[in-house]
């Protein structure tokens, strides 16, 4: 049975809009399109559903390196080419591959039932782990220790639920879900360098990362690859036309308080005013610097590695 109509001159609600990210904590793509999805949220915050389906760009069943070596070399290149398109930070020297992406999945999928603040600030710390450090958050100790200090979070907790049958069976649903795409981004054409066709795998396709798809009960809009703001804007709106979002990025101590910790490319998407704010601290990166709140750079781990400064 439909819903009776609104009366003349209200406005009818929007349908029910839910926001699906497929992501990993570990990937380049996912990581360089952060200042477009921050805004995004803060822009969405508290009107759709935002879900994060972790995909598992580095799974488990994935045959070794015969030289590990050249393949570290390797993806480095792969990463400074990414980080050249998206201006992201990229770590000044890179330890390893990713061996796994299933320790980082995990943890940021049980940081989720602690809030939607812990979550993003786990979920951070995870990506700055290979991005920043390039210590890449490959086994389930590495994982939970770049969460050290995050406000808010209970380790011990987090500790427990991560290593969950629940969490895990979570994670795996996350993998399956993310290797059932919807047919329009398996051929996918267009200008950016990173497309989002979805990628072939050995039973079929998996969503390529990032992609947000766009949903109401009844329609659904893919939005693959590297976009910018305005794509998902357009997306949403065709989707819920009237939904109000949220205007002008805020002051810089603002937005430093708020995200705790800010790339360059984030800067202008976020905050708007003279930058750096007072008691901003910087950690110089492979590709420009980062910028953390005095508080998150007291706990840290790439001020522990004494790469920062007070501006």
């Amino acid at each position: 049975m439909s819903a009776p109509p609104a009366p003349c001159g209200v406005p009818t609600p929007p349908p029910e809009l839910e926001v699906i990210e497929y992501t990993d904590p570990l990937c380049p793509w996912a990581w360089g399109s952060e200042p477009v999805f921050r805004r995004l949220r803060a822009a969405l915050d508290g009107r759709v559903r935002w879900r994060r389906v972790f995909c598992i760009l580095f799974d488990e069943d994935e045959d070794p390196a015969p030289d590990p070596a050249a393949e570290t070399a390797w993806y480095a290149r792969y990463v400074e080419d990414i980080t050249a398109h998206t201006r992201a930070p990229r770590a000044v020297a890179l330890d390893r591959v990713a061996a796994s992406s299933w320790p980082a999945s995990l943890v940021a999928k049980a940081a989720e039932r602690q809030g939607a603040d812990v979550a993003e600030r786990v979920l951070r710390r995870l990506r700055e782990s290979v991005f920043v450090l390039g210590e890449p958050a490959d086994t389930f100790e590495l994982a939970l220790a770049s969460t050290a200090g995050v406000p808010g979070l209970d380790p011990a907790r987090l500790s427990v639920d991560a290593a969950g049958a629940e969490v895990l069976g979570q994670v795996r649903a996350d993998h399956a879900e993310a290797r059932r795409p919807v047919p329009e981004v398996r051929s996918v054409r267009g200008g950016s360098p990173h497309p989002g066709a979805a990628k072939e795998t050995e039973g079929g396709y998996r969503y390529a990362l990032p992609t947000l798809l766009v949903r109401t009960p009844a329609r659904y809009r893919a939005v693959p690859g590297r976009r910018p703001y305005g794509d998902y804007v357009a997306a949403i709106a065709e989707l819920a036309p009237g939904l109000p979002m949220a205007g002008e990025p805020i002051a810089p101590a603002q937005a430093l308080e708020r995200h705790r910790s800010l790339t360059e490319p984030e800067r202008p998407m976020l905050a708007q005013g003279p930058w750096p704010p007072a008691r901003a601290v910087r950690v110089d990166t492979g590709n420009g610097p980062l910028w953390l709140h005095p508080e998150e750079a007291a706990v840290h781990p790439a001020v522990r590695c004494g790469t920062s400064s007070t501006d």
